[in-house]
């Protein structure tokens, strides 16, 4: 089973070009499972006008569905609306497992609710966290429950959120494995000349909104700069909560230490971390955070909020820790700022290296996929009792859902038999074809 090769669908709602922690973890996993010789094609919504099916780098091919987003880049809900475009991929690419994407993209839960229901393995990866007191966890609680009440294995990026997943779905917590995200060192490596420490940049590069903690740094940023006059900021990143940091820099005058940048593509990043000495992140809540990762390879100090996930990404000596709240922010900052003199930029890099790697998040995401390819078939009816165990009112809910899904595909199936549904040709990249000569030849 270990030499089998799979051929996955990668579905979310959040991928290229819109950026971010999920985005990127769906295509650096994705491009190292094409390098061990699996077939991985990515099913997400339009985009502008990016719409068919694009290749990337690689050889990934992308399908971007005719869906357009409606809140938050999450298309709206239609529970069978996606189901003949699924089925018609899932077909045409002779896919055998379908791994789902982040607990609040639509798209990831219909198409795993359509899969299981073809009677395809599913696997699925949660990247955030959730609570359970107000309305909208909930409700987010109650669907995620619905998902992963049949799903094959499921993957988590940090223990807590492993934990948290738990909690929310019911899930077994032997089918939900931990593994982390990781960082492309290659991409993101430390300036070629030490920084000097006259002048103290600090660097912000995160979504501006209220989970990621933007209201914190109204409040850190000018008592930072009252305490540390030598202190400058530059933050990237848009959102809603753009407009009270202007406010802030506006009301303290600050416009010669706060430099707003904006959205910041991804490949512009580097360049921006580090023209700084600390990285400041202030989440709210966190199942892992990559912005951290490539922070630390590119050989900055961090200084972080103590939530979710976050404490288990980097060593002590890589991290200074501080409670949501904005005295312990401004204490946490100013101990980084004491120790950035024993800071090696290129030593923190090569540490990254050895601890971070995509090619072993891949080999453990095979490891997944292949527990999940073993799981038992079951029909319908073995497949509704977990439904029922979901709630006395949400079971029978769940239920009449699944039971509708099926017949709508069976319908499908006389509508459009499988036979008729044409077979995309088998594409191998120069440099596949060039490796399978060399191994041929030895």
């Amino acid at each position: 089973m270990a030499d089998q090769k799979h051929r996955i669908l990668m579905v979310s709602d959040f991928f290229f070009p819109n950026f971010g922690g999920v985005e990127s973890h769906i295509y650096y996993l994705s491009q190292c499972l094409l390098k061990l010789g699996h077939k991985v094609v990515v099913m997400t919504h339009a985009y502008g006008n990016r719409s068919g099916v694009r290749y990337m780098t690689g050889g990934l091919k992308v399908y971007y569905v005719p869906w357009r987003p409606f809140l938050m880049q999450n298309t709206l809900p239609t529970v069978y609306g996606t189901l003949p475009i699924v089925r018609t991929i899932l077909v045409r690419e002779k896919i055998s497992l379908v791994h789902g994407h982040q607990a609040f993209s639509t798209l990831c839960h219909e198409a795993l609710m359509h899969a299981r229901t073809m009677g395809y393995k599913v696997v699925f990866t949660d990247h955030s966290l959730y609570g359970f007191a107000d309305i909208g966890s909930i409700h987010m609680n109650k669907v995620l429950q619905f998902t992963l009440a049949d799903v094959s294995q499921a993957i988590c990026v940090s223990h807590t959120s492993k934990e948290n997943t738990v909690l929310r779905s019911g899930l077994p917590p032997e089918k939900v494995f931990m593994i982390p995200n990781a960082v492309d060192t290659a991409m993101f490596k430390p300036a070629p000349e030490r920084l000097g420490n006259d002048e103290i940049i600090i660097v912000v590069i995160s979504r501006l909104v209220y989970r990621k903690g933007a209201d914190l740094l109204v409040e850190v940023i000018p008592e930072i700069c009252r305490l540390y006059p030598n202190v400058r900021f530059i933050v990237g990143g848009d959102g809603p909560k753009r407009v009270r940091l202007e406010e802030m820099r506006e009301r303290h005058s600050l416009q010669d230490r706060v430099e707003m940048l904006g959205s910041v593509p991804h490949a512009h990043v580097r360049s921006v971390l580090i023209s700084g000495h600390i990285f400041l992140n202030s989440s709210l809540t966190e199942a892992f955070c990559i912005a951290i990762l490539e922070a630390a390879s590119c050989g900055l100090l961090t200084v972080s909020t103590r939530v979710g996930g976050v404490p288990e990404v980097l060593p002590e000596d890589m991290i200074v820790l501080a409670e949501p709240d904005p005295s312990d922010m401004v204490r946490a900052t100013g101990k980084a700022i004491s120790l950035l003199p024993n800071i090696d930029p290129q030593q923190m890099h090569n540490r990254m290296k050895k601890l971070y790697d995509w090619h072993d998040v891949a080999k453990r995401t095979e490891i997944v996929y292949d527990r999940a390819l073993k799981c038992p078939d079951q029909n319908l009816l073995e497949r509704l009792s977990r439904y029922l165990s979901c709630g006395s009112w949400a079971g029978k809910i769940f239920c009449f859902v699944m039971i509708i899904d099926f017949l709508l595909w069976r319908l499908l199936q006389l509508w459009q038999p499988t036979e008729e549904i044409e077979e995309v040709p088998e594409f191998t990249s120069p440099r596949h074809q060039d490796e399978e000569i060399i191994s041929n030849f030895n």
